[in-house]
């Protein structure tokens, strides 16, 4: 009874538990400052460091791989302890961290190392975070929460891109390449929204109660469920989510197409911010739109949207093209990111969502590895096109295989 009437006298923002909205705002924060210091790393590696794609690919897909397996960990431990809130708190805590650093950074080992920490955090952070989006809402408003934490996520990234792009151009006006002076700039500004994050996280968002000791008898009736395998569906999704990951490389292939074909660096940041932006508009309905026709409808539309998209970056041939298919990318991930995490916990009992989340985010994260390292060849051998042939292809496999192997 206390838990529901600490609950119920916390009232709704946007319609939804508070949790939800601060959790948006802490992803919102945290969006800002990773935006303006990561986003522009492949171009600081190829631009100020000289380093080559196939490194570049390598750091992009190592960095992304540790994350996977510190997501598995951060979601089994949550739900080890039960403290879902504390290891969110341990995350964002050491990204902020970490992020000063890429200001002395003057090595491709350096940014990688500094890259890996913020990644570590990330990992820590994600699986328990989305948990408690998960336990802050009901199975009927499930793809509304999602949709509009990945709304107020993006949100920041459509700021910190906006504040790097003005940034950039007061530094170094309409350059093509990114100088070093300006990325030091960047991470100075950076870090700031990161410690407001944190603040925010530690401060307004609450967790709820564990059970008393009067509900130590419901507490060893759920032990078996944890324990217990988890469902097909959801083993079918990791396997499909995985094909469809081999061919999903690193953004940093994005962006280093679209200086490939000479887009100056403000128009790339714009173009970023144009990609953010629908995706944060296309999030909230999309979630809703899956409470109605179901999940995955709607994920198998997106990874369709995908692959046009990438088909279109590996024809395009002006700049102009490279305008359109950033905003077509964004309503990829727009349509797709909130209602995979939905999905997944419509799939498996709350007590094991923790480890669920930690498993999928797990498997994406471990798969972008070889994903980064397959586009990077692919890049030096075949051309800038050949990677994105390759993504729109595996694409279609898993819009495939998600219709006709899993049911709603």
């Amino acid at each position: 009874m206390v838990e529901q009437t600490e609950d119920s006298a916390r009232r709704k923002v946007w319609g939804l538990h508070p949790n939800v909205f601060f959790l948006g705002i802490v992803s919102l924060l945290t969006d800002i400052s990773s935006e303006m210091i990561f986003t522009l790393v492949p171009l600081f590696l190829a631009n100020v460091l000289g380093t080559a794609t196939t490194i570049i690919g390598l750091v992009g897909g190592l960095s992304d791989s540790i994350d996977a397996i510190f997501r598995i960990f951060g979601g089994w431990f949550s739900d080890r302890i039960g403290r879902r809130k504390l290891l969110a708190v341990l995350g964002y805590g050491l990204s902020t961290l970490a992020k000063p650093f890429m200001y002395l950074a003057t090595t491709w080992g350096a940014v990688l190392s500094v890259r890996l920490s913020d990644r570590v955090g990330k990992g820590i952070r994600a699986a328990p975070r989305d948990a408690l989006v998960a336990a802050s809402v009901s199975a009927q408003e499930r793809g509304r929460g999602f949709g509009l934490h990945r709304a107020m996520d993006t949100a920041g990234a459509v700021l910190g891109l906006a504040i790097a792009a003005v940034i950039t151009y007061l530094v170094q006006g309409g350059s093509f390449k990114l100088g070093l002076a300006c990325y030091r700039w960047l991470v100075v500004v950076g870090v700031i929204p990161a410690v407001l994050a944190v603040v925010v996280l530690i401060i307004f968002v609450r967790e709820k109660r564990g059970p008393s000791p009067a509900h130590s008898s419901q507490r060893d009736l759920a032990r078996p469920r944890v324990r217990a395998g988890f469902d097909r569906r959801f083993k079918v999704f990791l396997v499909i989510i995985a094909l469809f990951t081999l061919g999903n490389s690193s953004d940093f292939f994005v962006i280093l197409r679209a200086q490939n074909l000479e887009t100056p660096l403000v128009q790339v940041l714009l173009m970023l911010v144009l990609l953010n932006a629908t995706y944060s508009l296309t999030a909230l309905p999309m979630g809703i739109l899956s409470d109605r026709l179901g999940r995955r409808r709607v994920i198998s539309l997106g990874w369709f949207i995908y692959a046009l998209a990438y088909l279109g970056f590996a024809l395009a041939t002006e700049v102009w093209h490279v305008w359109l298919l950033f905003a077509w990318y964004g309503i990829y991930y727009g349509v797709v990111e909130g209602v995979a995490r939905a999905f997944v916990a419509d799939m498996v009992p709350e007590e094991k969502r923790g480890t669920a989340y930690g498993l999928y985010q797990g498997v994406v994260g471990l798969a972008l590895l070889p994903a980064s390292l397959i586009a990077g060849w692919l890049w030096d051998t075949a051309g800038a096109a050949a990677p994105f042939y390759f993504g729109a292809s595996l694409a279609f496999l898993a819009m495939l295989g998600i219709m006709t192997l899993i049911k709603e």
